[in-house]
């Protein structure tokens, strides 16, 4: 595991490895005093006190502004505007922000500034959890590299190596997920002595995968005075320690997005008597809800090959996307979501992670997921960006207890019998449980038994009566 509390007591300096790593002179150079024993914890900073309009305003190049204008994107989203400066400052971040929050472009704009082109190996590292997330992460920053002359390659598994070899030997910013990353260390092919700037994307996602040990060895390999950004939705916890193990001096920021930038989400839970029951639930709510692009979680990949097979025998197109999908065929399938080919988008936990489709109008968890955090992943693929969506979840009999529990944590209603959320509805009077009498009838009938119950005086004497109750010649105790 890496420690970075044998680094020095101020960070080093951006320009300690001479035509990898742009110098930048910090015109406010001191810092807030620290008491002892406070050293290691986060400067928090979640808030600025002023609005600032543009990415120039914070600091990014000429190059890079330019190339994010002809992408029409010109003023920064909050949790840009909350890191960028501070990226460019030198600092390590810390930073919760939800998924769909701009946190890509919040790492990668001072990213490609931070680098100089013309380094050979690798300069930044990204680590992320899935090849989907890596292949978008390429996508956004590919454009902003060009623009400062830098490469960008991912290297993911379910590829051949040869491709990837040769594309991460030439990149500047190496874009990986951290099993097929160690497979090429171990092949000799990738040296991370280089890497002045490592970014963990969805961390706790990442140590959810079980990712923790290999994320520490490639943490051991990356030189002590790199700079971090550890992005994540929670800094609680396993991610908490990993930020902390992580980091120097890091600033933390927090983007909780005001009310009326959520997306306006419909939360729904219905019942189910079956699991077969639930084919037949989901075909009719396809038919009858308004058409869009819906995006169905199961919770194995058998599974989802299943009920991909299921459907189209119910006159439904629908995709699977999993771990055991070729690469090739998880990019065909995502991309036939996109444009809209198939409206129906089957897929587990794992597969979904980086999945960012803007218009997703509903999603449903055809499976229950294991715990809160999987159900707000889940349910964070609808509503991005301001716009409304519908979360539905089946519940069968015995996932009831836990759903309600779920729906509670996160403030949200749990109908009672088959409601859809929203108020309980009250119970008729035929449904009341086991026909029970009234009240002043029960409070009567249990009276009565007390009254006939023989008293007792205790213990001492349970113990005469099991005396009396010995077979004659046993010797007294």
């Amino acid at each position: 595991m890496a420690n970075r509390s044998s680094r020095p007591a101020d960070p080093l300096p951006l320009n300690g490895r001479v035509g990898t790593i742009a110098a930048r002179e910090n015109p406010f150079p001191l810092r807030a005093l620290a008491l002892p024993g406070l050293l290691d914890l986060p400067e928090e900073v979640n808030s600025r006190s002023t609005h600032i309009a543009t990415f120039a305003d914070l600091g990014t190049s000429g190059p890079v502004v330019d190339a994010l204008r002809a992408r029409s994107i010109v003023e920064p989203f909050p949790v840009q505007e909350m890191v960028i400066s501070d990226a460019l400052d030198g600092h390590d971040l810390l930073v919760q922000s939800p998924t769909g929050s701009g946190k890509t472009l919040a790492f990668g704009v001072p990213l490609v500034d931070l680098l100089e082109p013309g380094a050979w190996g690798p300069q930044a590292l990204i680590l992320a959890p899935t090849r989907e997330l890596a292949s978008q992460i390429v996508d956004e920053l590919e454009v902003l590299a060009q623009a400062r002359k830098l490469r960008v390659a991912a290297v993911y598994g379910g590829v051949g190596f040869g491709p990837q070899i040769a594309a991460a030997k030439k990149a500047d910013i190496l874009v990986a997920t951290p099993g097929r990353l160690e497979d090429l260390i171990a092949r000799g092919a990738v040296e991370l002595d280089q890497v002045g700037v490592l970014v963990l994307d969805e961390a706790d996602r990442m140590l959810d995968m079980g990712f923790r040990p290999a994320v520490d060895r490639i943490v051991g390999l990356v030189p002590e005075d790199r700079q971090t950004f550890f992005f994540s939705a929670t800094l609680e916890g396993a991610a908490g320690k990993a930020a902390r193990d992580y980091t120097y001096k890091a600033r933390s920021h927090t983007h909780r997005p005001p009310e009326e930038d959520r997306g306006d989400i419909e939360h729904r839970f219905v019942r189910v008597e079956s699991q077969p029951a639930k084919l037949d639930v989901l075909v009719s709510g396809l038919a009858t809800e308004e058409p869009g692009r819906t995006l169905v979680f199961v919770r194995t990949k058998r599974g989802a090959d299943r009920l991909v097979k299921r459907l189209k025998a119910q006159k439904v197109e629908a995709v699977a996307m999993h771990g055991d999908k070729s690469q090739r065929q998880r990019e065909n399938a995502l991309a036939r979501f996109e444009r809209g080919d198939v409206l129906t988008l089957v897929a587990t936990d794992v597969a979904a992670r980086g999945i960012d489709v803007p218009d997703v109008m509903r999603v449903i968890n055809y499976d229950a997921p294991e715990d809160q955090a999987a159900y707000v992943h889940r349910i964070g693929r609808t509503g991005r960006a301001g716009r409304t969506g519908t979360g539905i979840s089946f519940v069968l009999a015995d996932e009831v207890k836990e759903m309600r529990r779920i729906a509670k944590a996160l403030g949200l209603e749990f109908g009672e019998g088959r409601t859809e959320g929203g108020t309980p509805k009250p119970r008729r009077d035929s449904e009341n449980r086991n026909d029970r009498p009234p009240r002043e009838k029960r409070e009567k009938r249990a009276s009565g038994d007390r009254e006939k119950r023989p008293a007792s005086d205790g213990p001492r004497a349970k113990r005469r009566r099991r005396r009396r109750r010995k077979p004659a010649g046993t010797p007294a105790s």
